[in-house]
């Protein structure tokens, strides 16, 4: 029986090491983290692991991880394939990145950027990071004319047009460690192609109040339309929640303001930690978010549409049954599927201790319905032909988990039939001839 035991064991620690070693390709759940879809792969940048009260700024935990979900294969919401890339240089939260239309470079615009492995409230100072996901590399570009009032910046979403030109507006400087910081009400203009920084002057039509936790969508025509967040109405960091009904707008062609008033159509409440997409179709679909100042009650209707013909909201009729409701998470739209990962769930948060996500959930948008199982056949994307080449360099950050996954499990059934073979032979070995009992008187031995 010793010799089964042992087998039995062996067999005990060989699954544990698997199972240890499958877990390792699960990312912990987070919130406030940005994503970007590069080609056919959506990435995951950064967040915020901590799941203390979101007042307690010693505690925060930003993560320099970088996951993505390879979405020209099939995967089940419940299982799907994570892949981890190369770290980033700091570690990251509050931002956003933005995809450049011409080489899929990506790039990190403001945010709150943490050193990692040093004091918890050294913040590094660049006001950007490229991510070139062809060889998983990450630099510090040398911005031409930056101007120095955007270091620090976070709490805004910038875009990035056709051209390559990205644009960000309004934000603060707010670190969380000290109680001078400024907000505001500028937009700057950062051209990838040239490397080049500008800020616009305030203008007569420039917004009043300093804007935060928006959402910002490009729409062809080149109007930026931002939804949601806060402002700063005093000027003196006095906030309130701006309307769903008015509608603040950027044009990039003249460089001009103006606000649409959204009537006639569903009521919306105001929200932060919202996110925005845009569909072929032009509309704008919001999900999630939380009240200001309240972590801990999901905004309602957690899902709506915004009419950008017409800038009327309206609600999808969706089911409620395992609807989630997040905040501070991300979503990408790819063809039919609305992507949804990570966040902070509102409904189980208290207000001192956060519970965060890392579950995936896809809508679809075209008959509204959620989704367990992601075909890439069936999204009918429209998304442009993928950059995306096989990793040139190798890097211990960089991960091939899928591999090692896939060869640790074959492994494992090869020792499981090793170890039942050589088993079943010795077990034979020892039962195939009749045990002698020796009995008194008797000379043979065993």
């Amino acid at each position: 029986m010793n010799f089964f035991q042992n087998i039995q064991s062996l067999l005990l620690i060989i699954i544990l090491l698997f199972s240890f070693v499958n877990c390792q390709n699960i990312p912990k759940p987070r919130y406030q983290q940005t994503s970007s879809l590069i080609g056919n792969r959506l990435y995951f940048f950064g967040g915020d692991l901590s799941t203390t009260d979101y007042k307690n700024y010693s505690a925060m935990n930003l993560t320099n991880e970088v996951w993505y979900l390879d979405l020209s294969s099939s995967f089940n919401t419940a299982t799907p394939r994570w892949n981890k890339d190369v770290g980033m240089p700091i570690g990251y939260a509050l931002g956003a990145s933005c995809v450049s239309p011409i080489d899929n470079s990506g790039f990190l615009v403001g945010g709150r950027m943490f050193i990692p492995n040093t004091a918890t409230n050294n913040l590094e100072s660049s006001p950007a990071y490229i991510f070139n996901s062809n060889i998983s590399l990450w630099t510090t570009p040398s911005i031409i004319g930056f101007n120095s009032s955007f270091k620090l910046r976070n709490q805004n979403q910038p875009v990035i047009d056709n051209s390559g030109k990205i644009y960000t507006f309004g934000g603060n400087n707010d670190t969380g460690f000290n109680n001078s910081y400024v907000d505001y009400n500028d937009m700057s203009i950062f051209d990838t192609t040239s490397m080049t920084w500008s800020t616009l002057a305030i203008s007569t039509n420039s917004p009043l109040s300093s804007h935060f936790f928006y959402t910002a969508t490009l729409l062809p025509t080149g109007i930026i339309v931002y939804i949601g967040g806060y402002v700063d109405r005093l000027g003196i960091h006095f906030y309130g929640a701006v309307s769903m009904n008015h509608i603040l707008t950027f044009n990039t062609k003249n460089y001009s303001w103006s606000t649409m008033v959204a009537s006639g159509g569903a009521t919306i409440d105001s929200r932060i930690g919202h996110s925005a997409v845009l569909t072929q179709n032009g509309d704008i679909i919001i999900y999630g978010g939380v009240m200001l100042y309240n972590y801990t009650t999901p905004v309602t209707p957690y899902i709506a549409k915004l009419d950008t013909n017409s800038w009327m909201w309206s609600i999808p009729n969706l089911s409620q049954i395992n609807s989630p409701q997040l905040c501070f998470h991300s979503a990408a739209l790819y063809g039919n599927y609305m992507i949804i990962a990570f966040g902070l769930n509102p409904s189980l948060t208290s207000s001192s201790s956060f519970v965060l996500s890392n579950n995936l959930y896809i809508l679809d948008i075209k008959n509204y319905t959620w989704v367990t199982s992601f075909n890439p056949n069936q999204s009918t994307s429209n998304q442009k032909p993928p950059l995306i080449k096989s990793p040139t360099t190798s890097s211990d950050d960089h991960s091939n988990n899928d591999l090692f996954i896939e060869i640790g499990i074959a492994a494992g059934i090869v020792l499981l039939g090793v170890f039942f073979v050589v088993g079943f032979l010795l077990y034979k070995r020892k039962n195939q001839y009749p045990k002698f009992i020796p009995t008194p008187g008797t000379t043979d031995r065993i």
